[in-house]
């Protein structure tokens, strides 16, 4: 069973088939779709097929994806955790959060318990994270957590700039 963890101000749940519908609204916002899914509206099946992917990640003893909510409410106000990209498949910290619960700093305190995952209990090494270019709100969140940027591209879009943080680093020292 995928542990559920907490912060101070929030409960990040692993993603579950009954939170299609509040994750599709999620994903489809305007503003958390703009950088995440390169502005792409995304379906239901394709909402499905990723909690189903991260029901299986953590199955499999790897790391999924968690729906946030805060300590105390049901309502999904966002993401973080960890998802592959390119190939062959790399494991990548994700976050997002839907407008009205930006500048609160949910989304480090939701990062910051992700990777302490990672780190701790499935005992990475490394955690790598990519963002756009103009994503000032997500590259400030990686800086916050002693991200370090490794290298940028080009991607005939906005650019993407790559970014790691290791076990050993000054937030994430573990015992």
């Amino acid at each position: 069973m995928p542990p559920t963890l907490l912060t101070h101000r929030l409960e990040l749940r692993p993603f579950a088939p009954e939170d299609v519908e509040e994750l599709l609204d999620l994903f489809t916002d305007v503003d958390v779709r703009r950088y995440l899914l390169d502005d792409q509206v995304v379906t239901r099946d394709w909402v499905q097929a990723e909690v189903t992917a991260s029901v299986e990640r953590f199955a499999s003893g790897s790391a999924g994806l968690w729906a946030l909510r805060e300590r105390g409410s049901a309502a999904i106000v966002g993401f973080a955790g960890f998802r592959p990209f390119f190939d062959p498949p790399e494991l990548q910290l994700l976050y997002g959060l839907l407008p009205a619960y930006w500048g609160r700093g949910l989304a480090t305190a939701a990062a910051r318990a992700a990777i302490e995952h990672a780190f701790g209990t499935l005992g990475l090494d490394e955690v790598r994270a990519a963002t756009d270019l103009p994503n000032s709100a997500s590259i400030a969140v990686l800086e916050r957590l002693d991200f370090v940027e490794w290298r940028r591209t080009d991607d005939g879009g906005h650019g993407t700039i790559f970014f790691r943080s290791v076990r050993s680093g000054p937030a994430f020292r573990t015992t």
